[in-house]
């Protein structure tokens, strides 16, 4: 498999975990599985660590076995360390464990968005979803997304309009909200339902 190619049109999220068979990374690729709804968005998964590929094949047939759970996404084995090293994944103060990293790629092989969790903090698996989604609306509609977007505690589940550049736009802006097209807080402060 080579990256980005073998993802050429798609999203994908590479997301690194430090060792197979350790509990918190289980619990992780279970998590992951269970949330493959991340296909349904045109976004495939990608695991990756340095343990070799027998140490990758023997803990997926253990979650299989023990846990009734067919991880159904590839896993790399980095068992030279090429990739890790060149990710930054090498934890400075771990030995040779890689970190809990994620990236999320988009379709032109772009990555949007790296998050890093410490060895002792297994991820939050929706947010990682949260975040895919929210870079997909955002690109489709040109607009950002607020804190905890959809559930915002100031806007909803509505989206941000990025700031006018110009006097003309701002003044633009609250003639909209005014119209109802728009909410607004203030000229800078705009937000809508798509």
């Amino acid at each position: 498999m080579k990256l980005p190619e073998a993802f050429k049109g798609k999203w994908f999220v590479l997301f690194s975990h430090p060792a197979d068979f350790t509990p918190v990374c289980t619990t992780e690729f279970v998590a992951f599985q269970k949330r493959y709804e991340f296909r349904k968005l045109n976004c495939e998964l990608i695991g990756l660590s340095i343990d070799q590929v027998f140490s990758h094949i023997k803990w997926i047939e253990w979650i299989k076995e023990k846990l009734d759970i067919e991880i159904e996404f590839p896993v790399i084995a980095d068992d030279t360390g090429r990739v890790a090293e060149m990710l930054g994944l090498i934890h400075p103060a771990k030995g040779t464990n890689t970190v809990r990293a994620v990236f999320i790629v988009d379709p032109e092989a772009v990555i949007r968005a790296v998050i890093y969790y410490p060895q002792e903090l297994g991820r939050n698996m929706d947010e990682i979803l949260r975040a895919v989604k929210a870079l997909q609306v955002s690109d489709q509609n040109g607009v950002a997304m607020p804190a905890n977007w959809p559930n915002n505690e100031l806007v909803g589940d509505a989206v941000i309009i990025p700031p006018p550049i110009s006097e003309a736009e701002a003044k633009e802006r609250l003639e909209k909200a005014k119209a109802g097209d728009i909410s607004c807080y203030d000229w800078w402060f705009c937000y809508k339902k798509i």
